[in-house]
């Protein structure tokens, strides 16, 4: 009995055995305690950015360490079947525009005489597409950055279309002048179409098909280029004896060009929309849907210009492009001065269709291949290389008179110039990623543009002056130097390497068992489609 009271009382004044040792350990946590709250109370007394100024320093360091493409959330990837609808009624309205740029051309002696004007004077007719392209591809840059895809399309159909319209009032014999202001219309227009496919083609398709949509928007224009070949010499042929008859076959074909363009201008506002739900690839995820607060289209333009690469491709774009432009441009006057006394309008127009139809076969080809090996600047390159030999081919085949020799040549020259069309596009655009589309896309048409009037005016003046052959040679010595251009640049594929980043990502920390082998662990994995491209090599 008196040992269980004097437990009791031990229990009750806390001197158990080790209780004395549990009283210190409990009063030594308490004082922790209580230090740790009064230096928290002193912190939220002190002033902002003080308290908490190491713990601000560890979070800046943390964030630098971090990608700032990492930073931004990562969105869902999906395609819509819309993207094809879309790239159709680009592909049509873009046709139309180029039909009617080549369409006064292909039949300039008709023209020349219907409207009592010279060559010259109707070569203009074609080189406005060139000078109005110039000053204006700056602000339909920025519309199409600041504003997106739907509004510049729309801009570019409209005006299609109603230049379309007002040539309708310009089939008599003293309307020259209302068909040059039309074919201006239509040549503000082209400044809303030629910078459109490398943007459509990047919003709207993955990365696996983005080279051959961008191609295919690009073969739009080409076939329209073929069309206009082929067309006016048979719905406008040569009826020198009877003008009436003349102004009659030009109002079928003005208005059946204003009616197929107002029926696209309606599509292009029922299809087109500036981007899709969810982007259709890593590559544009990681961009934001549109222009920041702080985005400046000035610094875009200077970024591009402080890239050497891209100043090279601008160059050797604009020579192959330009010259294009020119034998396009000249091509009737050339048959017909290299087969004098021959009545070959018509043979003029299929030399035409036939170098642009090869030209579209080599776009697509170009765009596949692209698609698949990532290799551009190879690619670019060799097609230089084809395009200059084709042109020499041409050349010096024109005057043997064998006009089936010359649609062969013509075949060739075209299968490889008018097939580089899409590969400067897109190798510009991975060269100059995540810089706009858009800038890239205009500024290389700009260029263009610039040669190619040049090269219309020149080679034009010599080939009336002398013969086609002097005309010729000199666009071989422009293309030759494009060739050795294009040899400079160094490819760095931005866009590519973003992709396949993103896709690398995913095949990290996969499981090296079967669940019901053991447990799991992770490594990383290497895979044949992670072969960087950034570097190609050189010539």
């Amino acid at each position: 009995m008196v040992a269980r009271e004097l437990e009791e009382q031990q229990q009750l004044s806390g001197s158990s055995p080790g209780g004395e040792e549990e009283s210190a350990e409990g009063c030594g946590a308490r004082k922790q305690e209580e230090e740790q709250q009064e230096a928290a109370e002193r912190e939220a007394m002190l002033p902002d950015g003080v308290g908490g100024e190491a713990e601000a320093e560890e979070k800046a360091e943390q964030e630098e360490q971090v990608d700032p493409q990492q930073q931004r959330p990562q969105r869902d990837i999906l395609l819509y079947r819309r993207r094809f609808a879309v790239l159709a009624v680009f592909s049509l309205y873009s046709l139309v525009n180029a039909f009617q740029w080549i369409q006064y051309s292909i039949v300039a002696n008709v023209f020349g005489r219907f409207y009592s004007v010279s060559s010259g004077q109707l070569d203009w007719l074609s080189i406005v597409y060139m000078v109005a392209y110039v000053p204006l591809i700056f602000p339909a840059t920025w519309l199409l950055d600041r504003r997106g895809l739907r509004l510049t399309a729309l801009l570019g159909a409209g005006l299609n279309c109603a230049g379309a319209w007002l040539k309708c009032a310009s089939a008599r014999p003293d309307g020259f002048a209302v068909t040059a202001l039309a074919q201006t219309v239509c040549a503000v227009a082209q400044v809303f179409i030629l910078g459109l496919p490398s943007r459509l083609a990047s919003v709207w398709f993955g990365p696996r098909e983005v080279s051959t949509a961008c191609a295919t928007a690009v073969l739009g224009n080409q076939l329209g280029t073929a069309i206009g070949f082929l067309l006016p010499p048979v719905l406008v042929p040569n009826t020198p004896d009877d003008p009436q008859l003349t102004a009659h076959n030009i109002s079928i074909m003005f208005y059946g060009t204003a009616a197929v363009s107002t029926v696209l201008l309606l599509l292009t506002a029922l299809v087109i929309r500036d981007r899709p739900p969810l982007p259709p690839s890593h590559a544009q995820a990681v961009l934001p849907d549109g222009p920041g607060e702080d985005y400046s289209y000035r610094r875009s333009i200077s970024n591009l210009m402080r890239n050497k690469a891209f100043i090279l491709l601008l160059l050797s774009y604009g020579m192959m492009t330009g010259s294009f432009y020119s034998v396009s441009t000249l091509l009737n006057q050339m048959i017909m001065a290299a087969f004098e006394n021959q009545n070959q309008e018509l043979n003029a127009g299929r030399i035409g269709l036939t170098l642009v139809v090869a030209g579209m076969v080599g776009s697509i080809l170009c765009g596949l291949w692209l698609d698949h090996t990532k290799t551009y600047k190879v690619t670019t390159l060799l097609v230089y290389c084809l395009s200059f030999l084709g042109m020499l081919f041409f050349t010096f085949t024109l005057d043997l008179q064998d006009i089936r020799l010359v649609f062969f040549t013509a075949g060739v020259l075209g299968f490889f110039m008018t097939g580089y069309l899409p590969l400067g596009f897109e190798f510009a655009v991975e060269i100059t990623y995540p810089e706009s589309e858009g800038t890239s896309s205009g500024l290389l048409n700009a260029f263009a543009q610039i040669f190619g009037s040049i090269f219309t005016l020149i080679q034009g003046r010599l080939t009336s002056d002398y013969r086609p052959l002097a005309g010729n040679l000199f666009l071989c010595a422009w293309i030759l130097l494009g060739t050795l251009l294009t040899a400079l640049i160094k490819s760095d594929l931005k866009r590519h390497n973003v992709n396949m980043g993103a896709d690398n990502k995913r095949l990290q920390a996969l499981p090296t068992e079967c669940p019901e082998d053991g447990p799991l662990t992770s490594r990383p994995l290497t895979s044949e489609t992670s072969l960087d491209f950034s570097r190609e090599t050189s010539l």
